[in-house]
C-alpha cells in the first residue's frame, strides 16, 4: 500500500513506478481527502480491509503512515508538522499534481484545515510502543530541502530505524528501484534470489 504526499494522488509517478517494478503484487494507493482526520480514517479502513504486507508513505503520507499501527511501514521524508508547512506557501487554492479518481483538479487550504492538522499533530506519536518501533523504518533523502525530521524519528524510534538515501524530498525512479524496493524486500522477507523485475 502506498500513501501519497501533499497535492498528489494514488496515480502519482511513484505509484506508477512501484506498479511497474513490483510485478505480481497489487499496489493499493487511495486518493486522500484534504482533511487529515478523514484521510487517516480512510487509510485505517483500507489497511483493515486490504491487510497489506507493507505500507509506504512519502512526506505528508509518511506522517499518516507512521500512525497506521500494527503493520510494517516505511516513512519516506515524513512531514510531521504539516500545519507549519501549509502556512508557508500553501494557503488558498492548490492544484493537484496528478490525476485523482474523483476528477478533482484543485483543492483549498484554509485556517480550519491548518487547525485540523495541528490537532492531529498533538496526538500522532501516542501509539508508539516497543513493538511498533520494530515495524517502522524511516527513509531520508540526504539533500531534502523541504523537511528535516530524521532527528525526531531517531529520537522516537531509534537511530537504527533510520536510513539515508542519496536524493531529495521526492522519490525518483532510481531511488524507488535501487533503495525503496530493496528495503521493501527486506521488510516483507522476500528471498534474496527472487526478483521483482
Amino acid at each position: 500500500m502506498y500513501v501519497h504526499g501533499f497535492a498528489s494522488s494514488g496515480s502519482s509517478g511513484t505509484v506508477m513506478t512501484l506498479r511497474r517494478h513490483l510485478t505480481g503484487w497489487r499496489v493499493v494507493a487511495p486518493d486522500l481527502p484534504v482533511d487529515p482526520f478523514e484521510a487517516l480514517e480512510l487509510l485505517r479502513r483500507v489497511v483493515n480491509e486490504e491487510q497489506p504486507d507493507i505500507v509506504v508513505g512519502t512526506s505528508m503520507g509518511g506522517m499518516y503512515t507512521q500512525q497506521l499501527w500494527g503493520v510494517p511501514r516505511i516513512v519516506v521524508n515524513p512531514s510531521f508538522e504539516m500545519s507549519r508547512s501549509l502556512l508557508f506557501g500553501k494557503m488558498g487554492r492548490n492544484k493537484y499534481m496528478s490525476k485523482r479518481q474523483d476528477g478533482a483538479t484543485e483543492f483549498r487550504i484554509d485556517k480550519a484545515v491548518v487547525e485540523r492538522f495541528k490537532e492531529m499533530e498533538k496526538h500522532q506519536f501516542e501509539g508508539i510502543t516497543d513493538e511498533e518501533k520494530t515495524l517502522v523504518v524511516g527513509l531520508f533523502g540526504d539533500k531534502d530541502p523541504v523537511v528535516h525530521f530524521q532527528p525526531l524519528m531517531a529520537q522516537l524510534y531509534g537511530e537504527e530505524r533510520c536510513r539515508w538515501f542519496a536524493g531529495e524530498h521526492r522519490l525518483n525512479d532510481t531511488v524507488v528501484k535501487k533503495v525503496l524496493i530493496p528495503l521493501i524486500d527486506e521488510l516483507v522477507g522476500k528471498d534474496e534470489g527472487e526478483q521483482w523485475y
